[in-house]
Order: C-alpha cells, then sequence, then structure tokens
C-alpha cells in the first residue's frame, strides 16, 4: 500500500518523484479539483485507550488524527487509516465522529467521548450511513497511566511512526508540500537524539516503525507483529546503513536534511554547459559495467 510518497523503505532520502518535479501553473479557481482536508479527530480523543486492567488489558486501541488502530492482546490488529470523515449526529447525546477507511471494504468506525472515557463502534458495511450506529454494540475504553510493558514492547514503535507517518503525509503529500519541506519533515520525525541529523540507528527505527504500520493493515496477530519486529530489526539496520553509505556525503556518520535533498530539493546543477559534445551512452554503459565487476570481484570477493 502506497502509505508515504516518500522512498522511507526503498532507502530512506530519495523525494517522491512527484514532489522532485517543477510546480505545475496553478488551475484556475473554478478547475480546481483537490479534496477536501479531512475533520481530524478532536485532540481530546486522541492517545491510547484501553479495554480491561490497566496491569492486563484486553486490548488497546490508539487514535491518531486520522486514523486508528485496535490491538487486542490475543486478536489480530485493525487499523484504519481514514479516507473520509464527518459528524453524525446523535440527538441529545455528543455527535459521533466518523472515520471510513479505504478500499472496497471501506471499513467505518464511530468515535464519541472526551479526554478521559472514549466509546467506539464499528457497524455492519450493510447498515445505511443515516442509521448509524443503530444496533451495533458500542465499545468503552479508558486511560491508563502508562502503557502496559506487553504493549510498550510490541507496539511501541510501531505506534509512534504511525503519527510520524501523518506527519510525513502532509508535508511530502499535502496541498503545500515542498520538496524542502519534505526532507525537512523526515529529519525532524526521524531524530531522537535532537542534534538535527539521522543516525543508522534512527533510520532504522524508523523502517522497523513502517514494518509495523504494514503488519497492522495486514491484520497481523500478534505474533505475525512480533514477527514483523524481527525481520523490521534486520531491515531496518540494513536499509539504514545503506541510506547512510549512498547519502553521507561528508562522512560524519549520520544524515543531514541538505544530504537527503542534495539534488532532489532544488535542481540547481541540472542547467548543463556549452561546451563538449554528447557522448556515446553504449560506451559509457561499458564503463561502468567494468567498474562494477572490478568492485565486485576486488573490494566485495565476489
Amino acid at each position: 500500500m502506497a502509505v508515504l510518497r516518500v522512498a522511507l523503505v526503498a532507502g530512506l532520502g530519495c523525494v517522491s518523484p512527484a514532489l522532485a518535479q517543477p510546480a505545475a501553473p496553478a488551475a484556475p479557481a473554478s478547475a480546481a479539483t483537490a479534496q477536501p482536508a479531512l475533520l481530524p479527530v478532536p485532540p481530546a480523543l486522541r492517545g491510547a485507550w484501553f479495554d480491561g486492567e490497566c496491569t492486563a488489558p484486553r486490548a488497546m486501541l490508539q487514535v491518531t488524527a486520522r486514523a486508528v488502530v485496535r490491538l487486542p492482546s490475543d486478536a489480530p490488529a485493525r487499523l484504519i487509516r481514514f479516507g473520509e470523515t464527518r459528524r453524525q449526529q446523535a440527538g441529545a447525546q455528543t455527535d459521533w465522529h466518523v472515520g471510513i477507511g479505504r478500499g472496497a471494504e471501506a471499513p467505518r468506525i464511530l468515535l464519541r467521548g472526551d479526554g478521559t472515557a472514549l466509546q467506539t463502534a464499528e457497524p455492519d458495511a450493510k447498515l445505511r450511513d443515516d442509521r448509524l450506529p443503530g444496533d451495533t454494540p458500542l465499545q468503552s475504553w479508558h486511560r491508563c497511566p502508562s502503557p502496559p510493558p506487553a504493549f510498550a514492547a510490541l507496539h511501541g514503535e510501531g505506534l509512534a511512526f504511525l503519527g510520524s507517518l501523518e506527519v510525513l503525509e502532509a508535508a511530502c503529500g499535502g496541498a503545500s508540500a515542498s520538496p524542502a519541506g519534505c526532507v525537512a519533515a523526515i529529519v525532524q520525525e526521524g531524530d531522537v537524539s535532537g542534534d538535527k541529523l539521522l543516525s543508522v540507528a534512527e533510520i532504522a527505527r524508523m523502517v522497523r516503525g513502517m514494518t509495523w504500520v504494514l503488519a497492522a493493515a495486514e491484520d497481523a496477530a500478534p505474533e505475525g507483529v512480533m514477527a514483523a519486529g524481527g525481520g523490521g530489526l534486520l531491515a531496518g539496520v540494513a536499509i539504514a546503513r545503506f541510506a547512510m553509505e549512498s547519502l553521507d556525503y561528508d562522512g560524519d556518520g549520520k544524515l543531514s536534511a541538505a544530504e537527503l535533498g542534495q539534488d532532489r530539493a532544488v535542481f540547481a546543477r541540472a542547467l548543463g554547459s556549452e561546451g563538449g559534445r554528447p557522448l556515446r551512452l553504449e560506451g559509457v554503459q561499458e564503463g561502468v559495467t567494468l567498474l562494477r565487476t572490478l568492485l565486485d570481484s576486488t573490494i566485495l570477493g565476489q
């Protein structure tokens, strides 16, 4: 699923081709086709919610501005990222916030509450919108002082990245997105140490978080999420080291926003020169192949 318009999983630092192109002329207002911004989940409803005792909850529900993920202790995860949202009146009671997922199934979830208590309903697909929530069972959730260790260990990094993902989508694919803003957002969301640079460990953390999101989107069981996390440990380090070797131009062992945006944020060196004549590209390809073979046999020992 195309959840990020930054090539984060493929190497971290390659800005989306769509963002790397010069901006197209603005369309007249009458021809504008931009989709309206989603109605975000109220801030009071966001964060971690639990069902059952805080020491051993039956399930956890994480609510972000544009998504919810339900994490039962012994059943598959369920991630719903909203493609559409709206308010649903509930008479004398608090209105529902309705989130509708993407895809053919278009799952719906209704939320209402305040900062201390939350109710949710996940209606059957056949129930008409004007009859929501109907007879759909209501689920009650409450806050806990701190996340239970088992949930924190299994889901902590993934949940952190789920929030970061929405920030990156806004910075890299929103109406006001720009290559420079996209790169800055990657560094800001990945920078744990606060030095405004990305280390191998910080890049690996983002990759592990993305692996978790992908597993949750596939409704993985807890053991599946754990397996994805194990794979993410190896893949995260491998991708992080590849990104570092590919983009760390000053050799300091960390990636800056400037290095991530090099040749991507601005086409500053794409103007060419008046002198010279075109090379025969076939000959260049032969030279590249020869160099690659030499490197493989000497440096890599292949």
